[in-house]
């Protein structure tokens, strides 16, 4: 895939890859004040449009919740993943758990371990070392080494769209096929989520950013995800969620009622899957389709954090809001691993090969770690 690369496919796929990760993390910000909340709440506490604009949430405006620092450390994985193929060893949903794993050690250490040169340079962002608000099965699925696989996959209940929140740069690797994205996400999202509900919502939220990302219109990119989920068992729910969120769009003017409608439980990823996906259809602009995400009785900061990446993956970075984007918490940092993660999937093999690798990289993204054995 290298090779196909001109400078103006370069610029395209790193606005795109800058506009998934910075879109999912400004809808998870503009979620975050509104956790708990029913619809008639988030009014009474901001009026009768809602929320419409960033507000307050772990103690300043612009704050992230876990979904974002996950996300963070998927990114992570996946290029240490093609960092290690160098050695043959091909296994990327052992080095996306390793990657979460270290996501894990930031919620219980007070600060990053400057002994550990193999954790790569993520893992020491000291503001990343911060709980918010994670969800159960995150922490219990990436609390030990054991490896949950669609067989045996963790918290076999968890039905939340924790899983589907930190999936976005799954869809990000454009010289994959389809059905391989579908593939590693739903693999990767059983470490913690083992619901079929959770795992192919978050499956599905992948192959829909991979299509933008390749440059389909929105809609292609669902019908082809419908396509492909098809073929997996216990697929219907999240079927039918996608196709309920394309009928809406039809169904009269755009507004709380309609998200609230296709979010009939609190949670439920497929749920949240379908508010983000109708959201991004029916958006006016990025903010627009941000603030109808987050309005609602549901899981606001995730519908906000899904509807962010899609939006930010069809449009690219300079669609995203100036003015939220200057308060947004970690923006360095998820700036600084979207262009190394433009970079590897561009020209990984000018960076690293079997015969010779750029230090300086290696140092980022260590090939090996303690927890490998080698």
């Amino acid at each position: 895939m290298t090779g196909l690369w001109g400078r103006v496919e370069q610029q395209d796929f790193r606005s795109r890859v800058r506009g998934a990760l910075l879109g999912s993390a400004l809808g998870d910000a503009l979620g975050a004040p509104l956790a708990g909340l029913s619809l008639d709440a988030i009014r009474a506490a901001h009026g009768p449009d809602g929320l419409t604009g960033p507000a307050p949430a772990h103690g300043r405006r612009g704050r992230v919740t876990a979904a974002t620092q996950l996300t963070l450390f998927t990114v992570d994985g996946l290029i240490r993943a093609h960092v290690r193929r160098d050695t043959g060893a091909w296994h990327p949903p052992t080095d996306l758990h390793r990657a979460y794993r270290r996501w894990a050690a930031t919620q219980h250490d007070w600060g990053p371990d400057e002994r550990r040169k193999d954790n790569g340079w993520l893992a020491q962002e000291e503001w990343l070392y911060a709980r918010r608000g994670p969800e159960r099965a995150c922490l219990t699925g990436f609390a030990d080494e054991a490896l949950g696989t669609l067989e045996q996959p963790k918290n076999p209940t968890a039905r939340d769209a924790a899983a589907a929140s930190r999936s976005a740069p799954f869809g990000l690797l454009v010289g994959w096929e389809p059905a391989l994205v579908l593939q590693l996400t739903v693999e990767c999202a059983a470490q913690s989520h083992g619901h079929p509900g959770a795992s192919l919502s978050a499956g599905a939220l992948a192959v829909i950013v991979h299509g933008l990302t390749r440059g389909d219109s929105l809609d292609s990119a669902v019908q082809r995800t419908l396509g492909l989920l098809g073929a997996r068992p216990g697929h219907q729910p999240v079927t039918d969620a996608l196709q309920r969120a394309l009928a809406a769009v039809t169904q009269g003017q755009p507004g709380a009622e309609a998200v609230e409608a296709l979010a009939p439980s609190e949670g439920d990823a497929e749920h949240v899957l379908a508010v983000a996906v109708y959201c991004a259809l029916v958006a006016e602009d990025v903010s627009h389709g941000l603030r109808l995400a987050v309005n609602h009785g549901g899981d606001s900061a995730a519908a906000g954090a899904l509807c962010g990446a899609l939006l930010g993956a069809l449009h690219g970075e300079t669609a995203l809001p100036a003015a939220w984007l200057a308060e947004l918490e970690g923006r360095a940092t998820l700036l600084e691993i979207s262009d190394d993660f433009a970079l590897e999937m561009t020209q990984g093999p000018t960076l690293h090969n079997p015969a010779h690798s750029a230090p300086g990289w290696l140092t980022r993204y260590p090939r090996f770690s303690r927890a490998s054995g080698q």
